[in-house]
């Protein structure tokens, strides 16, 4: 067996891969002797059909398909041997003369090949890296929120930010008038979280409220109709829900607000662990770092975004085999029709070459993904759903049960894979290059994202403080 490479662009080649009787003999012998004692052929006991049989009646199937497999297999071979970086796959050409009772067979296939990139990472590389400054108010407002956190929950006497509303609830007729009789809804032991309702009029109709006071409200107006809240809200099946629609009375019972912890010791263990924080300067500079830790991976997804366009810029106007891409797309994407190709080939180039500019980046700096990699990926990202769910005190025990069952769905573990890569990617770029690094005001940072992204573009996460 003989393969030979033909240039035929700059680009684009056409691999022919010559196959003489001796390089498939004996495999189209092995695989008819399967079939022989494999499968149930009609006039024959399983395993006693004669070679003579089996060529005449799967003979040229076999044949052929033993050709084409050991015509791709070569073809790929010849490619990782001779180290040519192709892309997509190599496309056979159809040739309308072909006899399956010839014994020396010649096939082509045509091949696009990656363009070479003289790309480097090192300190004559210089990339911006921008910090977000933390202000007095930023501190001054986590430690509102981390005082509120640690403080505990007690009884008042009127409505306050933030406060629980407990009490008996009751459905109402459409008059105004308490519903009663077999089945309407009705809650001894109700409670309300005004601050968490969707609609901020229904939220103020509790604004100045006493222990002793009605409000009527609307059950789906506080939730847009979210059959799970308005569930637990009225102690009801789901399947009962919609006859939740209407309006509601609570009679207040009772209020239960947060009172803040007051700075001390005990409150400085609780929040950072014991014996790590002492006095007001080391408690204000701790919360300074937790915030500078909060705010870090929004420098980051700048600093990702900004590598990307700069990576693209320096090596984006790269030659590619167009014709080759066209053919391939056309070969492949069969639900695009070749009036359309020249479109479609605008829309997907960005992404073609940027996988090039990518793969390069991550040959150049050593660059791969472990098992163990896209296992803390999955991990991470279940911290992070946990946290948005508010479910962040027990993240940290939870995250590996959820992140097991996340890398169970193929879809999933490769959404993990690529994030791993992807992490690991301008990680090993951040540490490369030269990073000019630049302290500028949240405004600033936001000023600069919008910027980047349009009146369209999607939008970076950006907090002002630890959650």
């Amino acid at each position: 067996m003989e393969v030979t490479l033909e240039k035929t662009g700059e680009l684009e080649g056409r691999l022919v891969v010559n196959i003489q009787e001796s390089d498939y003999a004996a495999r189209v012998k092995s695989e008819l002797k399967e079939i022989g004692n494999k499968r149930q052929i009609p006039g024959f006991r399983k395993g006693h059909i004669d070679m003579a049989q089996l060529q005449k009646r799967f003979g040229k199937q076999v044949k052929s398909d033993v050709l084409n497999d050991i015509s791709a297999d070569a073809a790929l071979k010849y490619l990782k041997d001779n180290k040519i970086d192709t892309l997509g796959q190599p496309l056979p050409l159809v040739v309308k003369e072909f006899s399956i009772d010839d014994k020396d067979f010649t096939f082509n296939y045509e091949i696009g090949m990656a363009p070479e990139l003289d790309m480097k990472f090192d300190q004559t590389v210089e990339l911006d890296f921008y910090n977000i400054a933390v202000t007095d108010e930023m501190i001054a407002e986590q430690d509102k929120h981390l005082r509120q956190q640690a403080g505990e929950q007690v009884p008042a006497q009127e409505y306050a930010d933030r406060a629980l509303v407990k009490g008996s609830i009751m459905q109402l007729n459409e008059d105004g008038s308490v519903r009663e009789g077999e089945g309407a809804i009705q809650v001894n032991d109700g409670i309300l979280a005004p601050f968490l309702f969707k609609s901020q009029d229904e939220a103020k109709k509790f604004e100045g409220t006493k222990v002793g006071d009605k409000v009527t409200f609307d059950a789906f107006a506080t939730c847009d109709g979210n059959e799970a809240e308005i569930s637990s809200m009225l102690h009801i099946d789901r399947n009962r829900v919609e006859e939740a629609r209407g309006n509601f009375v609570i009679s207040i019972a009772e209020f239960v607000v947060n009172k803040s912890a007051e700075p001390g010791q005990e409150f400085y263990d609780k929040v950072f662990g014991a014996d790590k924080v002492h006095n007001e300067e080391e408690y204000r500079n701790a919360v300074k770092e937790m915030i500078e830790r909060a705010l870090q991976p929004n420098s980051n997804s700048l600093f990702v975004r900004n590598t990307e366009d700069y990576l693209m810029a320096t090596y984006g106007n790269m030659p590619m085999p167009t014709g080759f891409l066209r053919k391939f797309l056309l070969r492949t994407q069969t639900e695009i029709k070749e009036e359309d190709i020249d479109n479609y080939m605008n829309q997907v180039m960005p992404r073609i070459k940027w996988d090039i500019i990518e793969n390069k980046a991550a040959e150049i700096l050593n660059v791969s993904v472990n098992e163990e990699d896209v296992k803390a990926a999955a991990r991470f990202i279940a911290i992070e759903q946990l946290n948005q769910y508010g479910m962040g005190q027990m993240a940290d025990q939870m995250a590996d049960y959820y992140a097991e069952n996340m890398l169970k769905d193929e879809n999933q573990r490769r959404h993990c894979a690529t994030t791993a890569f992807n992490n690991k990617l301008m990680a090993a770029i951040h540490n490369a290059v030269k990073l000019n690094e630049h302290t500028i005001s949240l405004d600033e940072f936001r000023s600069m994202v919008t910027a980047l992204n349009g009146s369209t573009g999607e939008q970076v996460a950006m907090e002002e403080a630890a959650e």
